[in-house]
This record gives structure tokens, sequence and C-alpha cells, in this order.
């Protein structure tokens, strides 16, 4: 079974950055995209950044212009720099893979982490 292994979170004044990384435990045989989403106190979850595998990135609204998301493929793993950090960019931070396991014989799935929480103080 496939399991997203994240980190980097923690506590953080405002203007300050962090990087969280997610990596797939497992055979994986190829990964269509990773992201991330964040879910607050109250409030849905919601997209925060995604890459496909050819490089195509997308992003939030509220974080364009401040994180950068990134992948390194010789590790299936994927970046997300978060410069700027804001009071309200604090939630529990998830990891979201769509991605095929195995060698080959299956479908793609999509997996998420267990979360990471980010807390910016003002």
């Amino acid at each position: 079974q496939v399991q997203l292994v994240e980190s980097g979170g923690g506590l953080v004044q405002a203007g300050g950055s962090l990087r969280l990384s997610c990596t797939p435990s497992g055979t994986i045989f190829s990964i269509n995209a990773m992201g991330w989403y964040r879910q607050a106190p109250g409030k849905q979850r919601e997209l925060v950044a995604t890459i496909t595998s050819g490089d195509s990135t997308n992003y939030g609204d509220s974080v364009k212009g401040r994180f950068t998301i990134s992948r390194d493929t010789a590790k299936n793993t994927v970046y997300l720099q978060m410069n700027s950090l804001k009071p309200e960019d604090t939630a529990v931070y998830y990891c979201n893979a769509d991605l095929t396991v195995g060698y080959g014989l299956g479908f793609p799935n999509d997996y998420w982490g267990q979360g990471t929480q980010v807390t910016v103080s003002s």
C-alpha cells in the first residue's frame, strides 16, 4: 500500500518561510501529478498548488507569487516552498498524488497524506 510521507511543517512568524516535502513510499510505476491542499479550522479543503509529470503547475489565487511547487523526479518527491507567509496561511497541509503503483499493470489512483500542520504567528 502506498503512503505519502510529508515533512517540513511547523511554526513560523509572519513573513517567514517554510518548505514542505512529500514522497510516496512503496513501488511506484508512474506519477501523473502531485500537489498540496490545505484545510484551516472551520473551512473547506482548498487547492494550494499542483504539478504534473510535464511540469505544468497550478496555484490557488491566495498563494500565487509567494509559494512555489517543484519536483525531483529521481526521488519521486514534490516540494512546496512557502515564502512571505501570512497568518491566514495557517492550516493543515495535505499532500496529494495521482499515481500508479507496482509494475504498470494497474490504473492510476488518488492518494492523500495524513497532513502536516503549518502555523504562522502574527
